[in-house]
């Protein structure tokens, strides 16, 4: 359903209004009041009373037309009759302020009533909404006019990043306090916002994903719009019994998935508000244009590495200049050597000490003729041999010190801006000045500027990365799990997790399950041959608890193994497991497990015991396509180790991108178990086999 009516009602009625500027009521009819040339506003308050010459209304009945939208700031005990006065009078759609008294089956049996009448539910215990655009203001607090649009579950973080866009010249398109989303949540508001023309960048506090798949194809909906994405969670994984029961557990965070999640729909995961307003800085401000060095899509030209965003450094201190160079390789984008032509056409407005290579150094030549910043960072800019300039240093300042320089200043701060919209590159300025003129004529012609040079190379990185990226959206799920063999998985252990990968068509040693030395003896004779493996069963690390005999050669060692395994582990069952040894093999972890937002999430990383002490590893939403898991294999760090490390014959990338593909398969159909891992999973010239297997019942 339309949210029109949210952002751009015909009416207002404003209920629990209040003249105390110490009241919410207050704030929210003052903000509707501000916007009554474009829409008729109500207010309420059965106490009577008034505000700027309107008077309060006893009642939503007592209105002499209709309200589109109603703003519920009353007492809890009061939110359900005054939304079912407004339902009779026909209002369209409710932000309710209120917090507490309410539980949440109350919330959303309000929600129910207004979505069956048609109506929309912003909230309870939000902070309302704004928009700039429309001269709506209902909420508490200063919101500033730009064209960053913001959803937010905290009100208070809204306010912080709201100040600091306006400290960087910029501000709010739209505003949207999220509350405890009964109705209306985040992916709803988000999609309005990628909708909306004067919203350039999206930015979004998110708690609580709900249904965090609906999310993703948002965001991913988002890059397919042009409207770059920055979203703000929080940092906490769940500590639970269940991540210790594997090392998927352990390895797989709530963050992780969401960034995840956002590395693959084109959504720029950042750190702080101060963050998410610095790269916003930087979008809002960009010119149109084409994407400078789109990339590849992962699963093309064999996964060929993306160019990194090439920057040009130019700055009046050699000290600031490398530094600027070392936090944006930091940050993985290059600060490449010159081409002699660009160096050539730098160093004409040079003193001859200066350096030229990049960083470049203007070694006096600013403070000789400012207009020399402008000369140089053209250069730079119509050079084409970098993607962005960033001028770091004193400019911006020198009015301070001399106010007769204020004129020429701002005149070379126009023809900066001029530069970087003539060539179609980035300029981005880092300066150790304040608010002078300068800086204000700078972000009047899109150029942002930063007071830190880690704020300029974080926005830049951001920026490179969100430019760069295909956005996948998020594969389907089945409309219900297929239920084959649900039964067999119940327990999780391997006997029944590895049956159930099997049957996806994951390969496993020939194997058999035993209670007693002989039956193990029997069955190494038969079935499986020497050498082989001994595991006991029902034991999650079985190495760590002695559970697991390797390269046994023969019927005495594989008794005298039983018997000791017996005693250590107090195991009942155990299997007897044809050895796997293959030259130049390496060992991987793989696992499914289910996220409450977002459902099967699928890891690979480097395996074996070493898997949590090595942390590497890449996280996809399941199930996985082979091209998508192939890609997901070269984004280990250790990569390498697949692809032929120190003259290795590269592993089988296939077979092990549709052993990841079985597993994903596996358990996006069997939801009984949370969690499902392979470990270790191992990967050879030849092929890929799975040693081991665990599952935890959900």
């Amino acid at each position: 359903m339309s949210l029109d009516a949210l952002f751009d009602p015909r009416s207002v009625a404003v209920v629990g209004a209040s003249a105390d500027p110490a009241k919410w009521g207050y704030w929210l009819a003052s903000g509707a009041l501000a916007g009554r040339a474009r829409r008729t506003v109500h207010l309420v308050n059965r106490r009577g009373g008034g505000l700027d010459g309107v008077p309060f209304l006893p009642g939503i009945g007592a209105l002499p037309t209709a309200p589109e939208h109603v703003v519920v700031a009353v007492p809890p005990r009061q939110v359900r009759p005054v939304v079912v006065e407004g339902l009779a009078a026909g209002a369209r759609c409710f932000t309710v302020i209120t917090s507490g008294g309410a539980d949440p089956a109350e919330e959303r049996e309000l929600a129910a009533l207004v979505t069956a009448h048609g109506g929309r539910l912003l909230g309870p215990n939000c902070m309302g909404v704004v928009d700039t655009t429309t001269e709506l203001r209902l909420s508490w607090g200063d919101f500033p006019a730009g064209s960053v649009g913001l959803v937010s579950q905290s009100g208070n973080l809204a306010l912080e990043i709201g100040r600091l866009l306006a400290r960087a010249g910029q501000g709010f398109s739209r505003f949207v306090s999220l509350g405890n989303q009964r109705d209306i949540d985040a992916a709803d508001a988000l999609d309005a916002l990628i909708a909306h023309e004067a919203t350039r960048v999206v930015a979004a506090y998110v708690e609580d994903f709900r249904d965090g798949r609906r999310l993703a194809r948002t965001l991913a909906a988002a890059h397919a719009a042009g409207k770059p994405v920055l979203l703000l969670t929080l940092g906490r994984s769940e500590a639970s019994g269940r991540a210790a029961a594997s090392h998927t557990g352990a390895l797989v965070s709530a963050r992780s998935v969401v960034a995840a999640v956002c590395r693959d729909t084109g959504a720029a995961l950042v750190e702080s508000a101060g963050e998410l307003v610095d790269t916003a800085v930087l979008l809002a401000a960009r010119h149109r244009r084409d994407r400078t060095h789109p990339g590849p899509r992962p699963e093309d030209h064999g996964h060929a590495p993306t160019p990194p965003l090439r920057v040009a450094v130019v700055g009046d201190s050699g000290g600031q200049g490398a530094l600027a160079a070392d936090a944006f390789v930091a940050r993985g984008l290059d600060v490449p050597l010159l081409t002699e032509a660009t160096r050539a056409a730098v160093s004409a407005h040079l003193p001859s000490r200066a350096g030229s290579g990049n960083p470049v150094d203007l070694a006096g030549a600013g403070e000789a003729d400012l207009r020399n910043y402008a000369h140089v960072t053209r250069a730079l800019l119509d050079g084409g041999d970098t993607d962005a300039t960033v001028l770091t240093g004193y400019f911006g300042d020198y009015a301070t010190a001399n106010p007769e320089q204020a004129d020429q200043e701002c005149e070379v701060a126009r023809a900066l801006g001029a530069a970087a919209r003539e060539s179609g590159r980035t300029l981005v300025v880092h300066t150790m000045a304040r608010d002078t003129p300068a800086l204000t004529v700078l972000r009047g012609c899109g150029v942002p500027v930063y007071e830190r040079i880690e704020q300029a190379a974080t926005a830049l990185a951001h920026t490179a990365r969100l430019d760069r990226t295909v956005p996948q959206p998020p594969p389907a799920l089945p409309s219900r799990p297929s239920g084959r063999g649900a039964p067999l998985a119940a327990d999780g252990g391997y006997e029944t997790v590895r049956a159930l990968l099997a049957g996806h068509g994951l390969d496993f040693p020939a194997a058999a399950f035993v209670t007693t030395a002989d039956e193990a003896a029997e069955a190494a004779l038969l079935r499986v041959g020497y050498p082989l493996a001994l595991k006991a069963m029902g034991l999650a690390h079985k190495t760590e608890a002695g559970g697991v005999a390797l390269g046994v050669a023969d019927e005495a060692g594989l008794r005298a193994a039983f018997a000791r395994m017996r005693t250590a582990t107090g195991a009942g069952r155990f299997v007897v497991e044809a050895m796997a040894a293959h030259p130049h093999a390496v060992e991987l972890i793989a696992g499914v497990r289910y996220d409450p937002a977002f459902g099967p999430v699928a890891m690979v990383g480097l395996g074996g015991v070493t898997a949590e002490l090595l942390a590497d590893t890449a996280l996809a939403l399941a199930p996985l396509t082979p091209s998508r898991a192939r890609a997901l294999l070269l984004s280990l760090r250790h990569a390498p180790l697949l692809t032929g490390w120190r003259g290795a014959p590269p592993v089988d990338l296939d077979a092990a991108a549709d052993a990841l593909c079985a597993l994903s398969r596996a358990a996006v159909a069997h939801p009984e178990l949370a969690e499902v891992e392979v470990n270790p999973l191992l990967v050879h010239p030849g092929g890929a086999v799975a040693l081991d297997a665990h599952g935890v019942p959900a």
